[in-house]
């Protein structure tokens, strides 16, 4: 009966889109580079989605429209950045004011810390500044941007000998293809054991270099003999194992062999005691596509017809030892996945279609707007003027100072659209309503919620209680993923022997979101100060509860410190009750007294004691 086959998957909100049928039918597919033979077909659909996202984001989906037949008028389609604007607005909502690194524990390192405190502290700093050195800020909004415009996002970490420190990098989701197990069991917080990132690199006639495949290789399996650097006879860069002289093969420093099971393992720095028998291996190559067959797919690709590419330090990227029991790569979803999916649904999944009816009513309000602007004008009875050549009546123009002569009986009428101009304008207002309750980024969140027509605070905060939802959930997906990123670095930096870096278990280091909406600073210091002048809050809860309200404390220890070297009536209770002079001089942080220097009373208590 011609009917469409229904496709229920984490992009089925965009069937409605030919494109989104049969993505390699002809005529349908507006980039024939996503038909390409080594792209699988069950990536299709993914792919085609991350495209047409971007086509929204960039005010093409008229083109796109246009090119696919779904719109004969699609050129004409006007985009006034709407899309844009909805994903820059949940991604400061969900970034808040700043993003901090902390590490439990670490708050506490004064005075005389306990060694798992001190230690807490200087990971945390060695975070802050890795952080800072990276840019950390910046690749946030980068990768974060991504995961709410396409639903996904993909970090990358690699040890760089060279600057002594993990490079953090983001990619687009498109390039990313994982390898799960045929038995479905998988889920969404699993990870898997191979990960590919490819892409193609178009031919460049002037340097004469042919279009190439590119394929990075991430693998998790059983530790192998060591290798070095090598050539093929062509001269091309391999990697080949190490025998000695015996014929066996060499094993890398610190790996020890089971002779009973043949098993080779290896005792990693933040697993001490704690043998392992994975590493991950790092394979970067390229092959040309005129050497690709079209049943070549990129799980499988001919590695005797790949070129391997070198590292900085010289490594051969074959199958290279990264010395890591883990993949440093780090897929992020924009909201959780539901049992079964790993990929992410993207802010404007649920509201596409609204944006599609805010243009077309855009598109129709401009042309609105023309008839308005300048009437359409029917005349009767009028004198117009005659071309003297061909002697036909000249087209009629409206334009100021324009006069015409009438007959007798003559009339001019005008049409006029304004009513209809002003129902669009109204529908575009609804549909904005629309849009803002469906995708739970709210009118008060988007700026479109008249200020009047709040009574209270209170009712805000009401009016922003979708928002609040939306973005704990959209944090809640990302918080595991953050604390395992800091995780890796740690121990990326401990497999490169980095100075400073501990060796041991990693620090639970986390990335803390700052608040995403105004905060009432002067309640909160109102709040602070009675529940510390109460002893119901600690120094260091309230200073870090005035850091979450956007006061300028960049170090809550060195806070805590200044406030406690001139709580001069703190120090005298102290005094009072401990009578021990060097406790009041430390917590005031002064250095210890003379001890040829007589003391004197600490107090104006202390002294009347003594003296009856």
């Amino acid at each position: 009966m011609g009917l469409r086959q229904l496709i229920t998957d984490v992009w089925s909100w965009l069937d409605y889109k030919p494109v989104m049928a049969d993505p390699r039918r002809p005529g349908s597919n507006a980039w024939s580079e996503l038909t390409s033979s080594w792209v699988p077909d069950e990536d299709l659909r993914r792919l085609s989605a991350y495209r047409l996202l971007a086509a929204y984001d960039s005010n093409q989906a008229g083109q796109v429209a246009a090119i696919t037949g779904d719109d004969t008028a699609g050129e004409e389609r006007r985009e006034l950045g709407d899309a844009g604007k909805l994903v820059d607005t949940a991604l400061g909502y969900l970034l808040g004011a700043e993003q901090t690194i902390t590490v439990p524990g670490a708050e506490h390192a004064e005075g005389e810390p306990t060694a798992d405190q001190a230690a807490a502290a200087a990971v945390q700093e060695q975070l802050r500044a890795w952080a800072e050195k990276e840019l950390l800020p910046l690749r946030l909004q980068q990768a974060e941007r991504t995961a709410i415009l396409l639903g996904d996002a993909v970090y990358t970490l690699a040890w760089e000998p060279a600057k002594g420190r993990v490079l953090l990098r983001t990619w687009d989701p498109g390039l990313y293809f994982a390898e799960w197990p045929d038995d479905g069991d998988q889920d969404s917080a699993d990870f898997p054991s191979r990960v590919h990132l490819v892409w193609e690199i178009p031919e460049d006639v002037r340097r004469g270099t042919k279009a190439r495949l590119r394929r990075i290789t991430y693998e998790l399996a059983p530790i192998g003999p060591a290798t070095k650097r090598g050539a093929t006879k062509g001269g091309q860069p391999i990697r080949e194992p190490i025998y000695a002289e015996d014929g066996s093969a060499v094993l890398a420093r610190g790996d020890s062999l089971h002779s009973d099971s043949g098993v080779i393992t290896r005792a990693y720095p933040w697993a001490p005691g704690r043998p392992s028998v994975y590493t991950c291996y790092l394979t970067d190559a390229e092959w040309l596509l005129e050497d690709l067959k079209h049943s070549d797919m990129l799980y499988d690709l001919p590695m005797h017809k790949a070129t391997y590419r070198v590292r900085s330090d010289g490594e051969v990227l074959d199958r290279l030892d990264l010395r890591v029991d883990f993949i440093p790569l780090i897929h992020i979803t924009n909201n959780i996945p539901h049992s079964g999916d790993q990929w992410g649904k993207p802010t404007l999944a649920t509201v596409l279609q609204a944006l599609d009816e805010l243009s077309a009513t855009d598109t129709d309000s401009s042309a609105a707007s023309a008839t308005t602007g300048s009437p359409i004008i029917g005349l009767a009875g009028a004198r117009l003027p005659i071309d003297r050549t061909t002697g036909q009546p000249l087209p009629v123009k409206v334009k100021a100072g324009t006069v015409w002569q009438l007959n007798d009986g003559g009339r001019m009428d005008v049409l006029d659209t304004s009513a209809q101009l002003a129902e669009l304008r109204s529908r575009v207002d609804h549909l904005l309503d629309r849009i803002a309750a469906n995708s739970r980024i709210t009118a008060a969140g988007l700026g479109t919620l008249d200020p009047t027509a709040l009574p209270s605070g209170y009712a805000l905060q009401l009016a922003l209680g979708p928002l609040d939802a939306l973005v704990g959930s959209m944090r809640l997906a990302r918080d595991h993923k953050y604390a395992i990123l800091l995780r890796m670095v740690q121990r990326l930096h401990q497999a490169g022997q980095a100075e400073g870096w501990p060796a041991g278990e990693s620090f639970p280091a986390r990335l803390m979101w700052g608040p995403h909406t105004p905060t009432d600073r002067a309640a909160v210091l109102d709040e602070v100060v009675k529940g510390v002048g109460a002893g119901i809050l600690s120094v260091e809860t309230g200073v870090r509860m005035l850091q979450d309200a956007g006061y300028p404390i960049e170090d809550s220890q060195q806070e805590i410190e200044r406030i406690q070297a001139r709580a001069f009536e703190a120090a005298a209770r102290l005094a009072d009750a401990t009578g021990d002079n060097a406790a009041v001089r430390a917590y005031l942080g002064l250095p210890e007294a003379d001890p040829e220097v007589p003391k004197v009373p600490l107090s104006g208590n202390a002294a009347d004691k003594s003296s009856s």
